[in-house]
C-alpha cells in the first residue's frame, strides 16, 4: 500500500485498517483526523505520538484483540493475520519452552489480571520467556507502562508492514 492510498480511503475503510494496528477507538479516530500524511514516516510519528496518550482503560480494551503469547491466534481479519505472523516463533517453540511460556502466562494473568503482551516479532521463544519472567517482577504501575509500550510497538510494527 502507498501512503496516498490511505489518504484516499473512505473513513470507514481507513478505520478498519488503522484498527488492525491497535484497537483503540480514540486513537484510530485521531490518526484518521490527521490525514493526509506526507509520508509513512509522518504517519508513524503521528501514530506514535498519539499512542503515548493511551489510557490504562484503552490499553486494557485493546488487549482483548490479542491472543496469549504462545497460543495460535484464531479468527480472521488483519489483526488475527498479523498476530499469526508476529507470534510464529513462540507458537512453534520447543515443548519445554512452550510449557514454560504457558506456566508464565498463567502466573502473569494471576498476578496482573490481564494477558501478557509483548512485541513478539523478531524475538525467539526463549527471549519472550525471559521477558515474561522479568516482567513478573514488575509492580503493577511499571507493568502497565510496559504493556502500553508493547502495544504501541506492535501498532507501529503493523503500520510499517502495511506500507512495506
Amino acid at each position: 500500500m502507498d501512503i496516498s492510498e490511505l489518504d484516499r480511503l473512505a473513513a470507514a475503510d481507513a478505520g478498519v485498517l488503522v484498527r488492525s494496528w491497535a484497537a483503540v477507538p480514540r486513537w484510530v479516530d485521531a490518526v484518521l483526523a490527521a490525514r493526509p500524511f506526507a509520508s509513512v514516516s509522518d504517519l508513524a510519528a503521528t501514530a506514535d505520538q498519539l499512542a503515548r496518550t493511551w489510557s490504562d482503560d484503552e490499553v486494557a480494551a485493546a488487549l482483548a484483540d490479542h491472543p496469549r503469547i504462545g497460543d495460535r491466534p484464531t479468527g480472521s481479519g488483519a489483526s488475527a493475520d498479523a498476530s499469526r505472523v508476529e507470534q510464529s516463533s513462540s507458537a512453534d517453540a520447543e515443548p519445554e519452552t512452550a510449557a514454560a511460556i504457558r506456566e508464565g502466562n498463567a502466573a502473569y494473568e494471576s498476578r496482573f489480571d490481564r494477558v501478557f503482551l509483548i512485541r513478539a516479532a523478531g524475538r525467539s521463544a526463549d527471549e519472550i520467556l525471559a521477558e515474561l519472567r522479568r516482567r513478573l517482577g514488575n509492580d503493577d504501575l511499571a507493568e502497565r507502562v510496559e504493556v502500553a509500550d508493547e502495544l504501541r510497538a506492535i501498532a507501529l510494527l503493523r503500520l510499517e508492514r502495511t506500507f512495506a
